[in-house]
């Protein structure tokens, strides 16, 4: 994949007001090189050979000989790979479809901050799969207390018994969740100990905690104030390294939606949202997959969970679906007592009580996700 300072776009578009709006928003920044504007889908295929653009722009309305939908699906067939983004606005609402070649979508109005991290978000979510050699999913939830880092602890160890070499990082970098949870010394190394220029391997390897369920751990700073030190740039870098050296990561992120939270949603196949049948956290979940739409996060990268899935609290399944606008990918039921006792003795129910009703319901989401299952993923 190319570097966040050299992508390069070639812009399908035959409205001059858009296409300066497009430029205006480039010209604030570097990490990607505007290589031509082209108002003729007729021309578009062979300016992509000639000049090899990392990133295509569609506008879905482009008129012509050659339409925006039949500009999209002859860059598909060219045989060229080239990841397209959709311009549309809100009249001419478009969904994300790789297999009709529309890698991402982009609604006027937006800002020169999601167009840039569109192209980064596609750019990758192309390297990963092509690579195909690991899974990342990042565990969130807008709303604390819903039991995300229990759920990211418990997945992490699912992962991992089915073999794949798993490594979980405590995204929740002022307060350490993980930290507390797994009870962990102030003394143990974290993200902070790496190195701020070039991480290696080996850099790593000094810095995780192997926990005895069979998981290494990038562990968050000892102390709140630490957390200011970690950058989006230095989560970049380390998503980067490891992601070449195991096969499934899991990040327990934190609540806020802050730039070094997005570094870590972006570098992710998967965002776990969980949810519980809880009117607040119902609405904060709203509220941020608004975000993610803006932001080019579609259905198949945003997957939600619904924990403590038999504790209703008179809310009903299909008013859940209604509210988050589908239904829900996973179900896992509550059991207080294991899930407590386990908490407090710093190990996961996974390990602790396999065969519990809860143990199954991390066990089948961590099946699925890992593409040991294709089969439907909520129980009923």
């Amino acid at each position: 994949m190319p570097s966040p300072s050299s992508i390069r776009l070639l812009i399908a578009e035959d409205v001059p007001q858009v296409s300066q709006h497009v430029r205006n928003l480039l010209s604030a920044q570097s990490q990607v090189k505007l290589l031509e504007v082209l108002s003729d889908g007729a021309k578009v295929l062979e300016a992509a050979r000639q000049l090899r653009p990392d990133v295509v722009m569609v506008d879905l309305l482009l008129q012509g000989k050659i339409k925006g939908p039949q500009l999209i699906e002859k860059i598909r067939d060219s045989g060229q790979d080239i990841p397209v983004v959709v311009l549309t606005v809100p009249q001419h609402p478009l969904a994300r479809d790789p297999e009709r070649g529309i890698d991402a979508v982009l609604t006027l109005p937006f800002s020169g901050f999601e167009l840039v991290n569109t192209f980064n978000h596609v750019l990758a979510d192309r390297q990963a799969r092509a690579s195909g050699s690991c899974r990342v999913v990042a565990v969130f939830s807008p709303k604390g207390g819903v039991g995300k880092t229990t759920i990211a602890f418990n997945l992490a160890v699912a992962l991992a018994q089915f073999g794949l070499t798993t490594a979980l990082i405590d995204g929740s970098l002022q307060y350490g969740d993980l930290r507390a949870l797994l009870k962990v010394p102030s003394d143990v190394p974290s993200i902070l100990d790496l190195p701020t220029d070039r991480v290696q391997e080996s850099d790593m390897r000094d810095v995780m905690w192997r926990d005895p369920a069979g998981v290494d751990i990038l562990l968050a700073p000892p102390r709140v104030e630490m957390a200011e030190m970690i950058s989006a740039r230095d989560v970049e870098k380390t998503m980067s390294l490891l992601r070449r050296l195991y096969q499934a990561i899991v990040i327990d992120t934190p609540a806020s939606l802050s730039e070094v939270t997005l570094a870590f949603l972006d570098a992710s196949d998967v965002v776990l949202s969980i949810v519980t049948y809880d009117s607040t956290t119902i609405h904060n979940t709203i509220a941020v997959s608004e975000v993610f739409a803006s932001i080019g996060y579609g259905p198949d990268k945003v997957h939600y969970l619904v924990n403590r899935a038999d504790s209703s609290g008179g809310l009903g399944r299909d008013e859940l679906a209604r509210a988050l606008g589908r239904k829900p990918d996973f179900e896992v039921v509550s059991d207080g007592r294991l899930v407590v006792q386990a908490n407090n003795e710093g190990m996961p129910f996974v390990v602790a009580s396999p065969d519990a009703a809860v143990s199954l319901d991390v066990k089948r989401v961590a099946a699925v996700i890992s593409g040991r299952t294709a089969g439907a993923a909520v129980r009923h």
